[in-house]
């Protein structure tokens, strides 16, 4: 009976990937309640991000992910510092985030890297504006290791149960 459980909740693509975004969404939730001090909301909200759902690549496509997010971070970082944010800031943000995801042949994620880039330069700051950035750069690059490790955890045991089970991979 359990073993019927275990092959079935391992081949399913729609479970795999509602395991992981749960096992992040408590663990960012965690971080999140723990920490009220800090702007970890975008940690959860990179963990998020990170989690692959294609059943296919997944630890790839995270990786992936992962380095966009990075991107995106820092390209908004590097922006922060010449300048503050306003329009034609984020706009040549968002160039620059583009071109650097095509040098890192990461373009299939640029989407996410230009969300990152926006949750930096974008949204309203709680705190001192000379340091949120900053926060924000650590928040996310903190949510993308998060998720990234929980993709490659589960991959590990999922394929030791598919190994076991003699199921294709």
């Amino acid at each position: 009976m359990i073993d019927k459980f275990i092959k079935r909740f391992v081949s399913s693509p729609l479970l795999v990937y509602t395991l992981r975004c749960l096992i992040g969404f408590l663990v960012g939730f965690s971080l999140y309640n723990s920490y009220p001090q800090f702007e970890l909301f975008w940690t959860l909200l990179s963990i998020i991000l990170v989690i692959s759902p294609e059943e296919k690549d997944s630890r790839r496509l995270s990786i992936e992910r992962f380095k966009s997010n990075l991107i995106g971070s820092s390209v908004a970082m590097a922006c922060l510092f010449v300048h503050e944010s306003n329009i034609y800031n984020i706009i040549i943000g968002i160039i620059l985030t583009i071109i650097v995801c095509r040098l890192f042949h990461v373009m299939n994620m640029a989407r996410v890297a230009v969300v990152a880039l926006l949750i930096i330069m974008v949204q309203p700051h709680h705190t001192a504006m000379n340091i949120t950035p900053i926060f924000r750069f650590l928040s996310v690059g903190l949510g993308c290791i998060v998720g990234l490790l929980i993709v490659v955890f589960t991959s590990i045991i999922f394929r030791y149960f598919k190994r076991k089970y003699g199921i294709k991979y």
